[in-house]
């Protein structure tokens, strides 16, 4: 009976994988860590919800005194919100009068300190009797719009002070016309005492050798040369004389016809006379005839002389066939250029632009 039941469990044994006691309890345990790690049970759930403020509160000061490090750019001004004149039209009768003359009251506001000024200008006292003064000059009332824009501190200068000031003109033998030109094209001319005005005028007048005609015709043509800064024009005057080679009878020629030159940086005048003189080959008795040139722009000049010469047409000599003005080169839009000037077409000229 005994030896029958040891062959009993002898052959189950063998059959069946039996487990000892200790790897069976490391076995469950093992199984409920793999449970663990994917399953969150709810008390420990609480309690990282409870700690998790607390580790929030903890980084809070260390955020903040980031940011603050992050935003400290200094001390920095304020910034100056811009003055708006539109707000005050409705409540300002001034404003309505001035917007009636043609003044452009986003122009004044876009300069500090003007937008304030005028809006604290009464009409009948003190623009009125401007405007009144202007008439008088013969100015008409359709360009008062556009000298109040350009100058509204006018209305500053005492009135008997800008009498005298146009008397002092036409004691200069300007005309009326001249004066009416004079003080639309540069509004800013009233506002040099005839002091000023008269040491502008004798400084042009002895640099350039310049007869009292000459001189009213210098002013009269580019008004605001007079009133240009002195600096720019001596150095322009360097540079048409040292640099370009110009005499001073052709400087003198060349002031009075194109004076708007002098306001032309000199680095440019050197880059359109290198350029005219070098590649195009005119000559300066050429560039004096037609100074228009020096006022036209470099890239404008190379792209039709370089067209003209494709075609075979770039003749500057007046002395040979197929003569072309200089002057032509830079007269009217690239339509009138091609068709009356390069006797072309505007689709072959574009093409060249495209592949030059």
């Amino acid at each position: 009976m005994l030896c029958t039941w040891i062959r009993n469990i002898a052959r189950i044994s063998k059959t069946t994988k039996c487990y000892p006691i200790g790897e069976q309890i490391r076995y469950i345990r093992a199984l409920k860590r793999v449970q663990s790690d994917f399953i969150v049970p709810p008390e420990q759930s609480d309690v990282a919800q409870h700690h998790e403020p607390t580790e929030k509160t903890l980084a809070e000061p260390n955020e903040k005194q980031n940011n603050a490090v992050a935003l400290d750019f200094g001390i920095r001004e304020a910034h100056v919100p811009t003055f708006n004149l539109a707000a005050h039209v409705n409540n300002s009768k001034t404003l309505q009068q001035l917007l009636s003359l043609g003044v452009n009251l986003h122009s004044i506001e876009r300069r500090k300190g003007l937008g304030q000024f005028v809006l604290k200008l009464d009409f009948e006292e003190n623009v009125k009797p401007y405007l009144t003064f202007l008439a008088d000059q013969g100015i008409s009332p359709d360009d008062f719009g556009k000298m109040i824009t350009k100058n509204p501190l006018i209305f500053k200068e005492d009135l008997d002070d800008l009498q005298t000031r146009v008397d002092y003109m036409k004691s200069k033998r300007f005309s009326i016309e001249a004066l009416q030109r004079i003080f639309t094209k540069n509004p800013y001319w009233l506002m040099y005492s005839t002091k000023r005005i008269d040491r502008r005028l004798g400084y042009f007048q002895k640099e350039f050798h310049l007869s009292g005609h000459d001189l009213r015709l210098l002013a009269t043509k580019e008004p605001r040369l007079i009133t240009f800064n002195m600096e720019h024009i001596r150095k322009s005057v360097f540079t048409l004389r040292e640099e370009m080679g110009f005499s001073n009878k052709e400087l003198q020629t060349l002031v009075v016809h194109s004076p708007r030159l002098m306001m032309i940086p000199p680095d440019d005048l050197v880059e359109r006379f290198s350029y005219v003189h070098n590649d195009m080959g005119l000559s300066h008795a050429q560039i004096i005839q037609c100074p228009e040139l020096l006022a036209s722009r470099e890239f404008r000049l190379r792209e039709r002389h370089e067209f003209l010469k494709l075609l075979g047409r770039a003749q500057y000599d007046p002395q040979k066939d197929l003569y072309i003005s200089p002057s032509e080169i830079v007269q009217g839009n690239n339509f009138y250029f091609v068709r009356n000037v390069a006797k072309s077409d505007l689709e072959t000229f574009d093409l060249f632009l495209k592949t030059r």
